[in-house]
């Protein structure tokens, strides 16, 4: 099989072009990652070369040695991937250490992957763990309300999951263990991907301050769903805040301890607190 005529390769074309449309990915900014199934490198492994050389990840990820993963390009535009997939994305493989990775197929015009790739690694070996390996999916966007929150909320994991649950009724069902938050660090190393790893080992969405949403799921439609929902709810805060700064009725902690009840999920009492 042609790897462009693979489900799961028409699956990330399509989420990178969505958030493309939604304006979560100016010039080259955002990121995705995707674990291939076995069965699924089987199907196009004909397709592959190996004649790149191998390349430092810049963190040691033992386990995910000898996995592989369709991540887009450094520098490549989420626009253009619908247009010319093969320029702007690649597959890699990992060692049998987890220290380095080699292309495989794609950027076939030069370039390598994703600057955030230590940090698309380190959680994704995070969540391959705390899932028994159903979490294949890692997305990095500019959520343009999201970031905006992150200016005038503290910069807290109670305050943010409180107030995003409390905008959307969905929003304790869609993600019902909340969210974690990373104060501004320098993109793209080692540091806020170990800053990152340590709240997906709680967290299926984590805030990257004044920068943008890092986040985790099964599958391309349960993580774009998942950050859609983030940030359809932030909007809804930015909306309520520019016409008051307080409400005069929101959800409270016992509807959301309802809520938990006739929806079968487990909200932390941590951030049910009273205001």
């Amino acid at each position: 099989m042609k790897v462009l005529d693979a489900e799961f390769v028409q699956g990330f074309v399509r989420m990178c072009n969505d958030g493309w449309e939604l304006g979560w990915h100016e010039r080259n900014g955002g990121n995705l990652s995707y674990r291939i199934k076995p069965e699924e490198v089987e199907s196009v492994k004909e397709n592959f070369t190996t004649d790149r050389d191998w390349a430092p990840i810049g963190t040691s990820v033992p386990g995910l040695a000898g996995e592989y993963f369709l991540v887009t390009g450094s520098g490549k535009y989420f626009r253009n991937v619908i247009l010319d997939p093969e320029a702007n994305i690649c597959i890699v493989e990992v060692d049998d250490k987890g220290e380095n990775y080699r292309i495989l197929w794609g950027l076939n015009k030069g370039g390598r992957p994703t600057s955030e790739l230590p940090s698309h690694l380190m959680n994704h070996e995070v969540k391959k763990e705390v899932t028994n390996g159903a979490h294949r999916v890692i997305y990095h966007c500019h959520a343009t309300n999201l970031i905006a929150l992150t200016f005038v909320l503290p910069l807290d994991d109670a305050v943010f999951t409180r107030e995003l649950w409390e905008m959307a009724t969905e929003c304790p069902v869609v993600f019902p263990e909340g969210v974690g938050v990373v104060g501004w660090m320098v993109p793209g190393g080692r540091a806020i991907a170990v800053e990152t790893s340590k709240l997906m080992k709680d967290y299926n969405v984590a805030i990257w301050a004044h920068h943008g949403m890092f986040c985790s799921g099964e599958d391309f439609d349960l993580t774009f769903g998942l950050a859609h929902t983030v940030e359809k709810s932030a909007e809804i805060l930015v909306k309520m805040l520019s016409m008051r700064p307080d409400k005069l009725q929101t959800i409270t902690p016992q509807n959301f301890r309802d809520l938990a009840v006739d929806f079968h999920v487990t909200l932390p009492e941590k951030f049910l607190y009273e205001k």
